[in-house]
């Protein structure tokens, strides 16, 4: 598995107990906000709305909830104004980073975030300098029950570039342009409910096959995860199992 797999199946796990958190709410509704004020509130016209829409939906946001997140972004309600930020730096052992946040107040969050990094043996690094390590893609994450052959198949038909075993669940990815068409696929052939999201997958990966390594940078990645301004935290390791095994 790649390191964007292993840190997405930790942060799967991580999501499933944290749902019903108010912070998970938070999150969730910041980019409901943004996504409006960028592309407006229809949800057929804004592609990135509406993946955060089946986003907040899915991890059981009230409507009324995300109804007033939309219009805040859209103009329509009062509200805090986020900005979206990325960080780049290098956790230790060398992996890439880069950080997503939602601020209201980027000083703040960039000492934050700087503080963070050298507390836990990382660097910040300048924009850019991190950033290319990545591309921008659209993943879906499919029941592991989906049969594989017909799993790619479908996908294929609608436009995804590759299937990949996670585990416990199949990975799909394709263009982000192509998300929805590939997600509406998928379960229209009752491979559902899926998950989808775009995210950044790294090109290549740094393994970390000691438990110390792959601790000192999970203690680094996670600390960044649990601020109230980071969205999401992409990384570029790929950690066996059994070394991941030892480390939970």
């Amino acid at each position: 598995m790649s390191g964007h797999s292993k840190w997405a199946t930790i942060k799967h796990k991580k999501a499933a107990v944290d749902k019903a958190r108010a912070k998970n709410f938070a999150k969730l509704i910041r980019q409901l906000e943004v996504a409006a004020r960028a592309g407006g509130s229809d949800l057929a016209a804004n592609a990135t709305l509406r993946t955060m829409h089946d986003k907040a939906r899915a991890a059981s946001v009230p409507t009324d909830t995300i109804e007033r997140a939309i219009k805040r972004g859209a103009g329509e309600l009062e509200g805090v104004h986020y900005e979206a930020v990325t960080y780049e730096g290098y956790a230790p052992d060398g992996v890439a980073v880069l950080v997503d946040a939602l601020t209201d107040n980027r000083n703040r969050t960039s000492a934050d975030i700087r503080h963070l990094f050298s507390k836990y043996g990382g660097t910040m690094a300048e924009p850019g300098s991190v950033a290319w390590q990545f591309e921008r893609k659209g993943v879906v994450r499919v029941p592991r029950s989906a049969d594989e052959d017909e799993l790619t198949l479908v996908a294929a038909d609608a436009g995804a570039e590759d299937v990949a075993d996670e585990g416990e669940a199949w990975r799909v990815t394709c263009e982000p342009s192509d998300l929805t068409a590939v997600k509406e696929a998928l379960e229209a052939a009752g491979m559902g409910p899926a998950e989808a999201d775009v995210t950044m997958v790294p090109k290549a990966t740094i393994a970390l096959d000691a438990v110390d390594a792959a601790k000192r940078v999970l203690r680094l990645v996670d600390a960044l995860d649990e601020h109230d301004d980071v969205q999401d935290v992409h990384v570029n390791f790929d950690i066996p199992d059994e070394v991941l095994e030892a480390v939970d």
